[in-house]
């Protein structure tokens, strides 16, 4: 049989068998026509150095995610070539996909979160922003979880807010004495002014008088970081990931963390740890007497 014949009878099965979407299959086809073009030879005369040789050019076009993508492909193909017995082994049994590169979370210094909530206070909308941004720098609070915060899940007394999050889960974070402070006065002071016709239990109220969106909220956001002079990106989740480095550069243990941010895992949380020990090696090289060889 030819190269297309294996192809042809591959996507056959898929469709047949595997009971694929054609959308699917397309994707199947576009990553097999790449490597049909690359490979000279018989389809199921290729071996392990084959595919590698193809994966090492691959590597010059593409991220990891798409090489393992690719590779996933061919692996499907392979297996099929095997179970209907045109080959007796697949070429790609000791291949595994490329390891993805951590990426470590974007976060602001503290002298940055200094400057980001630097917010000039004059109207009631200066107040819910400064209110808005203190508490979820307090928090970590998903910004899913904030615009949906309600009136009575903050405790002003007990200092602490309840939080509904993923899988309507619930949770108790503490909160700060700065961030209590202009949450009172919002709630006290200005919050009532920003009430129209209809109430809502939401907290945090738009010019509209209704709840502040996600959308909204980012709107808010930026614009603060522009005023401020900072020139990073800053999104509500750098805000989260700022009190989370933080606390862990503070001394807080990992699981209190892994509660306040509404990690199921603390797999999740973990990730916070090279961030901080990055901060951490900087300080001591920087500070520590004997920390470079004379």
């Amino acid at each position: 049989m030819t190269k297309i014949d294996y192809l042809n009878n591959y996507y056959l099965y898929l469709k047949t068998e595997k009971k694929l979407g054609e959308a699917t299959i397309l994707s199947y086809k576009l990553d097999l026509q790449n490597f049909t073009k690359f490979i000279s030879k018989d389809l199921i005369n290729v071996t392990k150095e084959d595919i590698l040789k193809y994966i090492s050019t691959l590597k010059n076009e593409m991220n990891v995610n798409s090489i393992n993508r690719h590779i996933s492909s061919l692996k499907g193909f392979y297996n099929y070539l095997t179970s209907e017995e045109y080959i007796t082994a697949s070429p790609l049994e000791e291949i595994e996909s490329l390891k993805k590169e951590k990426r470590l979370p974007k976060y602001l210094s503290i002298s940055e979160v200094d400057k980001l909530l630097n917010i000039p206070l004059k109207t009631d909308y200066d107040y819910r922003n400064k209110a808005m941004m203190e508490v979820m720098y307090a928090t970590g609070l998903r910004v899913s979880e904030l615009v949906k915060l309600k009136y009575s899940e903050v405790d002003l007394y007990n200092s602490i807010i309840r939080i509904t999050g993923k899988g309507k889960k619930t949770r108790i974070v503490p909160i700060g004495e700065t961030a209590l402070y202009y949450l009172e006065i919002y709630i006290k002071e200005h919050r009532t002014n920003l009430i129209k016709k209809q109430t809502y239990d939401e907290l945090f109220l738009n010019n509209h008088g209704k709840p502040i969106t996600r959308q909204g909220f980012n709107f808010i956001l930026e614009n603060i970081r522009i005023n401020s002079g900072i020139e990073k990106e800053i999104t509500p989740h750098v805000l989260r990931h700022s009190f989370a480095t933080h606390l862990l550069e503070g001394g807080a243990d990992l699981r209190s963390i892994q509660e306040m941010l509404g990690h199921e895992n603390i797999s999740t949380t973990n990730i916070y740890t090279y961030v901080a020990n990055d901060v951490l090696r900087e300080n001591y090289d920087g500070f520590h007497p004997r920390a470079k060889k004379e």
